[in-house]
């Protein structure tokens, strides 16, 4: 298993995960508050939904600008943005996210398996050093 070069490493890590799986729920409530607002033909519904979109789109912009830094500590890419590389042969998917699955074993667990090389990170620093 590999380890990560210091704890602000760790840190940002778990951030980009909590944003991407707030993101992911944020977009579902986003589609069931404006299906609903739809459904009774009510603006302030609709309003509210817009609102929530709003808030995910942030969520997405400010995960994306921490995880551009993050990579895995084996191949370097960048395990939680979608590449154009090719993915391991065994790799995981909820909803069919990659990167979800990555995001959720990070909080979890507190270690992921790499999707592009296949490798395990344990959320540690290198040699004990804290």
């Amino acid at each position: 298993m590999h380890r990560l070069p210091s704890k602000s490493v760790i840190w940002r890590f778990r951030f980009a995960s909590f944003l991407i799986i707030a993101s992911t729920l944020g977009f579902l409530s986003f589609l069931g508050y404006m299906a609903y607002g739809i459904w009774l033909r009510d603006p302030e519904w609709i309003i509210r939904s817009g609102w929530i979109f709003g808030g995910v789109m942030i969520a997405v912009m400010l995960n994306f600008i921490i995880s551009a830094r993050l990579r895995c500590p084996l191949c370097f890419v960048q395990p939680l943005l979608n590449r154009g590389c090719s993915k391991h042969r065994n790799v995981k998917k909820i909803l069919s996210s990659h990167k979800l699955y990555v995001a959720l074993s990070i909080l979890a667990t507190s270690r992921f398996t790499c999707p592009y090389c296949g490798e395990k990170t344990v959320l540690k620093t290198r040699n004990g050093r804290h």
